[in-house]
C-alpha cells in the first residue's frame, strides 16, 4: 500500500475552525501551560519533602519517605485516573460536586496539573535529599555554630548549594515532565498528543501530523536543555560539578 503524502493538509481548515496547524499549535500551548504549572508545584513540594527527609525530626522523615514511596511507585497513568475520576468521590460531597461542575477544559486541566505535579515532586524530593546529603556536614555545623535556626541553615546555606549541585538531574526531570504531559490525553486534555490524534482522525494524514507533533516536542525540549545548560554553567559549584580545577605550586 502506497501512502499519499500531503503536507499541505496542515494548512487546510479544521472542522472546528482554523487550520490543522493552528490546532497543533493550540495543543502545544496547553502542553507548555501544563508543564510550567506542574513544574512549579513539583519544585515547591519536592523541596519541602526533600528537606523533611533530611531533618533530625523522626516523624517528618517518616512522612517524607511515605510521600515519596507512594507517589513514585504508583504508575503515572493510574494516578491520572485517580485524580480525575476518583478524587471527586473521596472529598466531601459539596466539594466533589463543585469539582465535577468545573467546565472543560479547566475541569481536565486542573487534575492533570495536580497529578503531574505531585508525581514529579516525589522524584524532585529525592534529588533535593541527595543534594543536601552530598554536602559536607561541616556546612550544617557551621550554620548552627553561627546561631542560625534549623530552617535558616537550610534556607541560607544548604539549599542554595544543593540546588546548584542537582541542576543536571533537575533538568532531566523537567524534560521528563514535558513528555509526561502526553498522559493527560487519556483523560481528555487537548494537549499536543490529543491535538495530533484529533487532526489525524479528521485529515487521515497520520505521518504528517505526528511528524509535526514530534518536531514541536523536540524543539521544546531542546530549548529547555539549552536554557538549563546555560544556568548550570553559570551556577556550577567548583569541586561539585564539572572537572575539578587543580592548582599547582610554582617552583620555589
Amino acid at each position: 500500500m502506497n501512502y499519499n503524502w500531503n503536507w499541505h493538509v496542515l494548512l487546510e481548515t479544521a472542522p472546528g475552525g482554523g487550520t490543522y496547524l493552528e490546532s497543533l499549535l493550540g495543543g502545544l500551548a496547553w502542553t507548555i501551560g501544563t508543564a510550567i504549572l506542574s513544574w512549579a508545584l513539583a519544585l515547591s513540594m519536592g523541596t519541602l519533602v526533600g528537606v523533611a527527609r533530611t531533618t533530625r525530626i523522626a516523624w517528618l522523615r517518616a512522612v517524607g519517605t511515605a510521600y515519596v514511596e507512594i507517589f513514585r511507585n504508583v504508575p503515572l497513568l493510574v494516578q491520572m485516573f485517580l485524580w480525575y475520576f476518583v478524587m471527586p468521590e473521596l472529598v466531601p460531597l459539596e466539594l466533589g460536586n463543585a469539582i465535577k461542575q468545573i467546565p472543560p477544559p479547566w475541569g481536565i486541566f486542573i487534575p492533570a496539573v495536580l497529578c503531574l505535579g505531585f508525581y514529579t515532586s516525589s522524584r524532585v524530593a529525592e534529588q533535593v535529599r541527595a543534594g543536601i546529603e552530598s554536602l559536607p556536614p561541616g556546612q550544617r555545623m557551621a550554620g548552627t555554630a553561627l546561631g542560625l535556626k534549623p530552617w535558616e541553615v537550610y534556607w541560607h546555606i544548604l539549599l542554595p548549594t544543593a540546588f546548584r549541585v542537582i541542576l543536571p538531574p533537575l533538568s532531566s526531570e523537567m524534560l521528563n515532565l514535558i513528555k509526561n504531559t502526553s498522559v493527560a490525553f487519556t483523560i481528555g486534555l487537548f494537549e499536543l498528543v490529543g491535538a495530533a490524534r484529533s487532526v489525524q482522525e479528521f485529515s487521515f494524514q497520520v505521518f504528517e501530523t505526528f511528524a509535526v507533533a514530534t518536531l514541536f516536542y523536540l524543539v521544546l525540549n531542546l530549548v529547555v536543555v539549552y536554557g538549563m545548560s546555560l544556568i548550570e554553567r553559570r551556577l556550577a559549584v567548583p569541586g561539585f560539578m564539572g572537572p575539578a580545577v587543580t592548582i599547582t605550586a610554582g617552583p620555589p
